[in-house]
């Protein structure tokens, strides 16, 4: 008899996810893609190779993202991007991230989901007002035009994520797991479920989740990718795709508009002002420059956990650190510290930039988020730091009909209360973001140094910080600064008038020795050790590094062990 996928996964081994991998950073002298699908970093490859720069590269393997792990990503989601131009040695943002409707008030949300006035309460993070506008197709036609070579269409673009969908390709491990999570979601959630499960007549409804090695198609979502391709992003938000989304969230009691999505696809994705903080810290060798995104999403929790700590070096409250100690109690102990100061500060400042409200009342979001990022890069030396999401796993749950991709539920981050929270619910407006993709150049002369990114909800700053400080302190190479055990915290809040910091939840992942867990305790933190699947709390990042060999760019880049990806070198 052949070998099926069951003989090579048997079902009591679905349940968790050790994580046995070894991987060496992977090289190139002309350009990398790095994400945690390979068939979809293929997708990229394939661009590059027709002639297309890193932001056509990366669009096409977000496209290819979306068909391989729509557990994490999608076109129903938002999306933001760093673009470094080599020509000009610029780091451009790109915020590809939608509204509220503008008949979503917050009177209306809190009638909704049963508060009274003066009751307090939260939005649940899979109800129908969750679904905001989603910006990932406006982002992606968006970053083409504004960053891509011009030499590549963007039929050529998303050609190779629609011949996955057509053609069918295998389901990965991780990405199997998460359709087995969340089956039951996308059953309960949407009448169109069956457009993402794996039909199977002796399963419940006719379908399920498919397994690690079966074979998957999506034609709904490629015919989706075929249209935007041919007709732009005004096909999206205002064709028949558009009368789909309206309509599965209107026969669910949502209050999204044609209007709503139409004045998305007018005003676009914004290109914004990125923002950066010069950090010379710990003794490295060179000054570099991080860059972030602006608000609405969470990059200045990043900027101000790393500038703090090189604030403290230079007070003397913490010391320059070396290679032996990495995580060290006294090394997580100083970060522990200002990720609680960040996040704190964050909760207080980061919303939507048109709205101006500032709050003393802070939020304890939700550590869980599940998204995908990933780096690109070319021949020119451009790169392109992308992150794309549908925020909880499969968002929502919720398919439009005949479009195969699900909706965000990227408004659960909206607060119902109290009114003067920055991030209160309320109409044409953009909730707190947790996806941020990074940049790093060299302070000197704006050269890039890294394009890298880690994914994973508010886990993202903190990823973001161990990685970069995993390069520039402890020495280690792009695959070896993803590989070490990360340190997670969960983001706390300010309470009452003293402005004292909540006691929060430290999470290291199993690798940190047991002597350190005790030296954290015991200095009052409240400590846990995650190991197998659980270790998908700290994320899973991409890098990839540029350094000069003999006058000539070469590229390092490495990829998170806690996903099913790799780097693919051009």
């Amino acid at each position: 008899m052949p070998v099926t996928a069951a003989d090579i996964y048997p079902a009591e081994k679905l349940s968790f996810a050790p994580f046995p991998s070894r991987r060496s950073t992977v090289h190139s002298t002309k350009g990398i893609v790095s994400c945690t699908q390979p068939l979809a970093a293929r997708c990229g490859i394939k661009v590059l190779e027709l002639g297309g720069n890193a932001a056509d590269a990366a669009v096409a393997t977000a496209a290819g993202l979306n068909m391989t792990e729509p557990g994490s990503t999608g076109i129903g989601g938002d999306m933001f991007c760093l673009f470094y131009d080599a020509k000009t040695k610029k780091t451009r943002a790109l915020n590809g991230s939608g509204r509220s409707g503008s008949k979503c008030t917050l009177e209306t949300v809190r009638k909704d989901v049963g508060l009274k006035d003066g009751e307090d309460g939260i939005l649940p993070a899979f109800n129908i007002n969750t679904v905001t506008v989603p910006g990932a197709a406006a982002g992606w036609v968006d970053t083409v035009a504004k960053f891509g070579s011009g030499k590549v269409t963007m039929e050529q673009i998303l050609q190779p994520a629609i011949d996955l969908g057509e053609q069918g390709f295998p389901s990965s491990y991780l990405s199997a797991l998460a359709f087995e999570d969340s089956e039951r979601l996308i059953k309960r959630a949407s009448p169109n479920f069956a457009e993402l499960l794996k039909a199977d007549s002796s399963a419940p409804q006719g379908c399920r989740a498919p397994k690690p090695g079966e074979l998957r198609f999506n034609k709904t979502l490629a015919n989706t990718f075929r249209e935007v391709a041919k007709h732009g992003k005004k096909t999206f938000y205002e064709g028949a795709i558009a009368e789909a989304i309206i309509k599965v969230v209107s026969d669910l009691g949502g209050h999204l508009t044609m209007e709503d999505l139409a004045n998305h696809a007018k005003t676009g994705s914004q290109e914004v002002d990125p923002i950066s903080i010069t950090f010379s810290g710990q003794g490295i060798a060179e000054p570099v420059k991080l860059w972030e995104h602006p608000p609405n999403g969470q990059g200045l929790v990043a900027l101000m956990g790393l500038g703090m700590l090189e604030q403290l070096e230079k007070a003397g409250k913490i010391k320059s650190f070396k290679q032996s100690d990495h995580n060290s109690v006294e090394y997580l102990h100083a970060l522990i510290e200002v990720l609680r100061l960040a996040f704190s500060d964050g909760t207080w400042f980061i919303t939507d930039p048109d709205v101006k409200k500032i709050s003393s009342t802070a939020r304890r979001p939700s550590l869980s988020s599940d998204t995908v990022y990933f780096s690109v890069t070319d021949p020119e030396g451009n790169a392109a730091s992308f992150i794309i999401s549908n925020y909880m796993g499969f968002g929502t749950g919720i398919i439009p009909k005949g479009c195969g991709f699900t909706l965000q539920n990227r408004g659960a981050n909206f607060m119902l209360n109290p009114p003067d929270h920055p991030n209160i619910y309320a109409a044409d407006k953009r909730p707190y973001h947790t996806i941020i993709p990074a940049m790093v150049t060299n302070a000197a002369d704006e050269s890039l140094h890294t394009c890298f990114g880690v994914m994973g909800g508010f886990n993202q700053p903190q990823g973001q910080i161990q990685v970069l400080l995993n390069m520039l302190v402890f020495g280690m190479d792009p695959q070896s600064a993803l590989d070490a055990p990360r340190v997670c915290i969960e983001p706390g809040g300010v309470t009452g008038e003293d402005d004292k910091v909540r006691t929060t939840e430290v999470y290291l992942e199993e690798g940190i020795s047991a002597e350190v867990a005790e030296g954290l305790k015991a200095l009052g933190h409240q400590v846990f050790v995650l190991d197998d699947f659980a270790r998908s709390t700290f994320g899973r990042g991409q890098v990839i590094r540029r350094h000069l060999e003999e006058g000539q760019q070469v590229w390092s880049a490495g990829s998170d062990q806690r996903g099913d990806g790799q780097a693919i070198p051009l």
